[in-house]
């Protein structure tokens, strides 16, 4: 088997998912990321994901005549859920050709938000008046799809079955809250500590609330222009999952194909060998969160000399002053040696490789190839 360059090495990536989070740590990890899972959300386990995409798999194969959405959170973890699985894209024009009925404006709404457009919707918001329309209309010998959330609605189903119809129970799993708070929380202070390279979602709710942590901790404006200045990626599984963390002005990124594999090498593309690199005399030299590596192998560093080496990478080739240095610095030093004794520890690191070079009277530069 062939081995994985380690391009991702000396990264700390955050993933906020609790489903197939597993999955995306390894595919990561095999790139040499440090990978942390922190969820958001965490996901109530009765409810069966795996008999829910085999029912979209069944549905797309065999599309049905009539689609019922009862909720707007329900159809949009259905959304979420197909997204996660590579098959949005499919199961968005698949409905697109079948009649869409809403349980109400909310639900109206997030069939609107994918492009769909409502056949009819029950302003009252009841299951009753919903049954009651597509009984008038007949639905002998019809396929209908309908979209529970949480523990469904057997009646309703049981009053069109009774008309004839062959029903399709579509179970949504249920959000709740998320399992290890405290973990939310720290990861959130670390990300907007720059602690973090990049941070995934997979699920729109689960971005909603890893904002809502960033603003209930005060740090959205310094994630943002972690966002900004290039240090942190804000990743997403596809444009549904994006929204919210667009909205928010955290400026995601998302692959053209809304699959799990496509986020994983959108990443490892992002991050890899032209992210933050500086080729040097010695090699590829990539200045991360939390490490820095040369030619993908992770660099001995102190966080004074981590800090020295960002900011002399900052600008590959210019000079960067010893109070410019100091300024770099964690901590509040005014003593310019401060500054001298981190550089002379930086290349006592960096043992046989020369990257550090002094320009007399103006201060230090990083040696570019």
């Amino acid at each position: 088997m062939t081995e994985l360059t380690p391009v991702l090495a000396g990264t700390r990536i955050l993933v906020t998912a609790q489903r197939r989070s597993d999955e995306l740590s390894a595919a990561l990890t095999r790139r040499g990321a440090d990978v942390v899972v922190a969820p958001a959300l965490g996901v109530v386990p009765h409810i069966d994901e795996d008999e829910l995409l085999r029912r979209t798999r069944e549905i797309l194969a065999d599309p049905v005549e009539v689609l019922v959405v009862t909720t707007g959170i329900g159809f949009r973890g259905w959304m979420d859920t197909a997204e996660a699985a590579g098959l949005y894209d499919q199961l968005v024009a698949n409905l697109e050709n079948t009649r869409l009925v809403a349980r109400g404006p909310k639900a109206r709404g997030a069939l609107q938000a994918v492009g769909l457009q409502a056949d009819w919707v029950a302003e009252s918001e009841t299951s009753a008046e919903l049954v009651e329309f597509l009984l008038a209309e007949g639905v002998q010998e019809q396929r209908i799809a309908v979209q529970h959330h949480g523990a469904g609605d057997p009646h309703l189903e049981e009053l069109l079955v009774g008309g004839g119809a062959v029903v399709i129970p579509l179970e949504v799993y249920r959000w709740g809250p998320a399992q290890d708070p405290d973990a939310v929380t720290e990861t959130a202070l670390q990300v907007a500590a720059g602690a973090f390279d990049a941070v995934m979602f997979t699920s729109a709710p689960a971005a909603i609330a890893w904002i809502a942590e960033l603003n209930g901790q005060g740090v959205t404006e310094i994630v943002r222009e972690l966002v900004t200045d290039g240090r942190l990626l804000i990743a997403a599984v596809g444009p549904m999952t994006a929204e919210p963390l667009v909205n928010a002005g955290l400026g995601p990124v998302h692959p053209d194909r809304s699959r799990m594999g496509a986020l994983v090498r959108l990443v490892i593309l992002t991050l890899g060998d032209d992210a933050h690199s500086v080729m040097t005399p010695s090699g590829v030299l990539h200045v991360r969160a939390s490490a820095a590596t040369l030619d993908h192998e992770v660099l001995p560093l102190s966080p004074n000399g981590l800090a020295i080496l960002r900011r002399l990478a900052l600008h590959p080739g210019e000079v960067v002053s010893r109070d410019r240095l100091l300024a770099a610095l964690p901590g509040e030093s005014a003593d310019p040696h401060t500054a001298e004794v981190a550089v002379a520890r930086l290349r006592e690191a960096l043992g046989p490789h020369p990257l550090v070079r002094t320009v007399i009277k103006r201060g230090y530069v990083l040696q570019t190839a």
